[in-house]
Order: structure tokens, then sequence, then C-alpha cells
């Protein structure tokens, strides 16, 4: 067997705008896995390293992914416990090589165009002009649930947006989730959890910083509205711990995004973990190009979770790579006669 790696840069067509400042552009590493009898059939996965969220993304990063293609070669076994985006890609391109190379990754009812799933419409953060248009765009595409990134404006005009959804549609109308990305602080969490709570919000996502366990479970005790954990999930690849940490919290919901919490597998853990302890839970992308968008869009299609999933459009960037993912209001369609193949991929700069 070989592995091939292809770093490539993706562009965002409008900066976006996060609690961790505004992105124009972000970093991921194609994978692509054959057997070098017959090269032409590969398995292809996206290693999607998230800089500033991923812990991993640092300057060793490229040198885990040599080890990884070296140790490929040779039959030996990589420990990427600590590389979730690592694990993330490698397994993909195993799947999809097991498949034939096909970008089946999790063949279902979805990837053979007889089933959709349901995803949340995201509101980026900017100004306050800019998220409502924003909003009014989701709705007027048929969004019925709508998920409101927090924290990059003055906080009173992030609850006017809100307000504005209210006015006009009933919490059975519309489903509203807001990401706080971890932006409030203990002082302020607690009065605009109740704001939130009074104006019919869902959920909120990771309210206060992660690695707060303590903090964190008491918000979760006294919270009017229900908490979601994301990048308190970061970086814990023991399954033990993960039931322990979950046990301890007792969040409402945990959300997994496989390129931040331990690849497919590592997710599985998770599910598991909150299943076992009545905890909910849904899946979210974190800013991949179509090919790890392609691959979590099919393992949300096997999970049996009835409210919308996180995922996003393959919209934000202008280099982005076809894809079969099509969107008919707030359902997403896997259409199998628009499956790019190899084509795209061929033709990059793959190094070995």
């Amino acid at each position: 067997m070989r592995l091939e790696i292809c770093p490539y840069m993706l562009k965002f067509a409008s900066p976006a705008g996060t609690s961790r400042g505004i992105l124009t552009e972000k970093p991921t590493y194609l994978l692509r896995l054959y057997d070098e009898r017959n090269p032409e059939v590969y398995g292809l996965g996206e290693a999607a390293v998230f800089p500033g969220l991923s812990p991993e993304a640092d300057h060793r990063y490229e040198y885990k992914l040599i080890e990884l293609l070296a140790n490929v070669a040779i039959g030996r076994p990589t420990d990427l416990s600590r590389h979730s985006s690592i694990q993330f890609g490698f397994e993909q391109a195993l799947r999809d090589f097991a498949s034939g190379g096909k970008r089946l990754y999790f063949p279902s009812e979805f990837t053979k165009g007889e089933k959709s799933i349901v995803i949340n419409g995201l509101i980026w953060m900017g100004d306050a002009e800019v998220m409502q248009q924003r909003l009014e765009e989701k709705i007027a595409a048929g969004f019925r649930c709508i998920k409101i990134k927090v924290g990059a404006i003055d906080w009173e005009k992030e609850l006017d947006l809100i307000r504005l959804i209210r006015r006009r549609y009933s919490p059975e109308e519309i489903t509203v989730r807001v990401d706080a990305n971890g932006g409030f602080s203990m002082d302020s969490a607690l009065p605009r959890l109740k704001q939130l709570a009074d104006l019919g919000v869902h959920s909120i996502e990771q309210p206060i910083p992660a690695g707060n366990p303590d903090l964190m479970r008491f918000l979760c005790e006294v919270s009017p509205l229900p908490i979601a954990l994301d990048e308190e999930l970061i970086g814990i690849s023991d399954m033990e711990r993960k039931r322990e940490m979950l046990d301890y919290i007792r969040p409402a919901y945990i959300i997994l995004k496989p390129a931040l919490c331990g690849g497919f597998s590592g997710a599985e853990e998770w599910i598991s973990a909150a299943s076992d302890l009545g905890i909910g839970y849904w899946v979210t992308s974190a800013l991949e190009s179509n090919v790890g968008l392609n691959a979590i869009a099919q393992f949300a299609a096997t999970l049996p979770v009835e409210i919308p999933q996180g995922l996003g459009t393959g919209g934000l960037f202008t280099n982005n790579f076809p894809s079969p993912l099509r969107l008919e209001g707030e359902r997403m369609h896997y259409i199998p006669a628009d499956n790019p193949g190899n084509a795209p991929f061929d033709t990059l700069d793959w190094k070995h």
C-alpha cells in the first residue's frame, strides 16, 4: 500500500467571522491511498486541520503526515490519538479504498439518492445588518432550524436578531440554536442564558471556554437553556475519560465534529458514551472542503438522529471541489450521478 498527501489552501468567498477572528483562508490536506499495482484506484480523504482549534495544528503537523506515509509503505501502524484531523482523513481514505475508490464512505439509502438529511442554516458572525440579511436569506431558502454564532458584536444587537425571529416565528415554526464558541465569561453566562431561554432558543453550544469542568457542570445544572458541549470534546481520546467527563458535566447534548473529536471512530465512541447517559447529539462539519463534508454527510445519514444536523453546504470557498451533495431548502441530498470521480484530484500536486 502507498499513501500520498497534498496540501491545499481553501479560499473563503467572503471573510468568515468567528469568535477567534476573521478567516480568509484555511489550510487542509488531502490523502490518497492506493495499491501500487493499481494506482488508478485510490481512496480519498481529507485531514481537515483547523489552526487555532485543532491541538495538533503546529509546526510538527506535516512531520506526522510524513510518518503516516512512511508507515503505510512498510505496513506499520501509526499512533494518531493526538492527531484527530489526520485520523479523520486516514479513516476516509481507508473506507474509500475498501469500497473501490468510489467516494462511498458510508453506503446507505442516502448515497443511493433515496434519502435526504435535514441541516440547520448557519448565520456567520458579522455586523448586525449583515447578520440580518443572512438570516432573511436562510429563512427564504426554507431553513427551519437556524444556528447563530454570537460573540463578535454587541450582545444586545445579537439578541435583537433573535427577537426579530421571534416576532415573526414561534419556536415551533423556527428552531434557533446559538453557538458561543466559549465566548461568555462565567459572570455573563447565566444572565445571557436566561435571556436566550426567554426567547425560546433551543440550545447553546459551549457557552464558556473549554477546560473548566467544574464551572461547566454548574452551568449545566442551573441553566434554563439546554447546553451542548463542543470544544470541550477536543483532545480527549481515551474512552474512559470520555465517559467520565460526560458523566461529570452532564450536558444536554454533545456536538460531534469528526475532524476534531478523533475521526469517525472517535465520534462513535462519543455517541456510545452519550447514549448510555441519555445525552443527545448531532453532527457538525468544521470548515472542511467538499471531500470531508461528503464523508461527514454520509456518516450523519447513518445515525438515528431526527433533529437537524449542523453540516455546511460547501459554498464558503471559491476553490472547493465538485460535490455530489445538493441542497433543496433545508434538505441535503446525495446525487449519485454527480459523483466527480478522480478527475478533480488526479492533477493535484501529490507528495509521496
